[in-house]
């Protein structure tokens, strides 16, 4: 079962992140949260990981809208954006797939603004990809 839209660059970390947070600006998104889980496990643990940022991803007017359909969506926000990197050094963007996450509220209402932060996330993914894949990306 996929619960994401992701896609793989071969490209410096610190670059892809920057280009997600960009994008994601661009699509409305305003970052809530920065989960540094490579500092935080090495600080908690002391263990060495690859990096890895969590992105608490909110758009205001469809967080509002959702919220005024149901009050307890608030459970499952922000929509998160994972940035990491993995085994090969290529860095992985991962974000939610709102449909999913949303259709455990099984409220048909809410159907309409999940389709449209997919929409938006996958433009973000999308964007991202062109800007360091030549010709699209591994989507």
């Amino acid at each position: 079962m996929t619960y994401t839209i992701t896609t793989t660059i071969e490209a410096p970390f610190n670059d892809v992140l920057d280009a997600v947070s960009t994008e994601l600006q661009n699509e409305g998104f305003g970052i809530l949260a920065d989960i540094d889980v490579q500092a935080t496990l090495k600080k908690k643990l002391d263990v060495e990981t690859e990096q890895y940022r969590i992105l608490g991803a909110c758009n205001p007017p469809l967080a509002h809208e959702g919220l005024t359909e149901d009050p307890n969506l608030g459970a499952l926000l922000p929509c998160n954006v994972v940035v990491y990197e993995d085994d090969g050094g290529h860095v992985v963007v991962s974000a939610v797939d709102p449909g999913r996450l949303v259709g455990v509220a099984e409220n048909s209402e809410l159907d309409g603004i999940a389709a449209e932060v997919t929409d938006r996330f996958e433009n973000v993914v999308d964007a991202v990809d062109e800007q360091f894949v030549p010709g699209g990306g591994a989507r």
